[in-house]
């Protein structure tokens, strides 16, 4: 068996081509994939060759942790769930390239237990559900919900709407980019210079901008939180005197948990959690590479989609 791939084969260069596949296991499933969607943080760090080290990370490597499809073929073990619409957090399943991702592909190889079921209603939205699942996870670990969000792009509205969807209060996102102001729903965006207040309790950072952190500490309440939601190419620092006197507290909120998934689909499937809106660019797959400089050089790019459903 084998299945037509991204690969990434060094920084900016990309190629579309065959990869063979490991057979199933009696608790794999096979998912033909309709839609795989590009991270402009992760992804963007690879395709620059930014990325730190990670156990398993190398070139070729096939991107990718946003993939929806449906599962056409399974081992013994998961034969029921053959038909499903699912969405996939990626997959190790190739024989010629690295999978430390692996969701950008026609067909994946992947362990039934990490393929969640989801509604057929959300065909590509359903790629958001990791950022979503993401998001959830940031909150749910902290003391406080977000008052103070920085960077609107998707996860930062994520972030935004799944904290008002769980009861918390309308929070402030600051964005410096113009072209990313608009698109709130139910709660203000504003440039950093526009906004006076100091005493957040919870500043949730999903900009990525390792030198922000004395500005985001200097507008905390005393005992408030910075959360690190977004990933880090750059070491991080911050100067101790303002931190000591509001008696800073730093937390890192890393990718989602099995809870986070599921609790996330079922604020979805409620209907207080929408993710309208959110994907600004689509392209077929066979046209991967100008997807890829699309989604990382356009400001204007908020998520691109790859639709997999006419390649062979």
């Amino acid at each position: 068996m084998d299945t037509v791939a991204v690969v990434l084969e060094g920084p900016e260069r990309l190629s579309l081509r065959t990869l063979d596949l490991h057979p199933a296991t009696p608790d794999d499933v096979v998912v033909d994939i309709a839609w795989s969607g590009i991270s402009a943080g992760t992804e963007r760090l690879l395709w620059f060759g930014r990325m730190p080290p990670f156990p398993g990370m190398g070139y070729p490597l096939v991107p990718g942790y946003e993939s929806v499809g449906r599962i056409v073929d399974a081992g013994a073990n998961a034969r029921g769930r053959i038909g499903e619409a699912v969405f996939v957090p990626g997959s190790a399943g190739f024989k010629d390239a690295r999978g430390l991702f692996g969701g950008a592909a026609r067909r994946l190889v992947a362990p039934g237990v990490r393929v969640a079921p989801i509604s057929e209603t959300l065909g590509e939205r359903g790629v958001l559900i990791a950022l979503a699942a993401t998001a959830r996870h940031a909150i749910a670990g902290g003391r406080d919900a977000p008052d103070l969000i920085i960077g609107h792009g998707v996860l930062g509205r994520l972030l935004a709407r799944i904290a008002i969807a769980e009861g918390g209060a309308p929070p402030t996102v600051w964005e410096t980019n113009i072209a990313r102001r608009d698109g709130a729903a139910g709660y203000t965006v504003v440039h950093p210079d526009e906004d006076a207040r100091r005493d957040y309790r919870a500043i949730y950072d999903a900009s990525g901008d390792s030198k922000l952190l004395d500005t985001l500490i200097a507008r905390l309440a005393k005992g408030g939180e910075v959360v690190l939601a977004g990933f880090y190419d750059q070491p991080l620092s911050f100067a101790f005197p303002s931190a000591f006197m509001r008696e800073a507290r730093l937390r890192v909120a890393a990718e989602w948990a099995p809870e986070d998934l599921a609790a996330t689909t079922d604020l979805i499937a409620s209907g207080r959690l929408s993710l309208d809106d959110l994907i600004t660019h689509r392209m077929d797959a066979m046209h991967a590479d100008d997807a890829y400089r699309t989604a990382f050089t356009d400001v204007g790019c908020l998520k691109m989609v790859l639709d997999w459903r006419n390649c062979a």
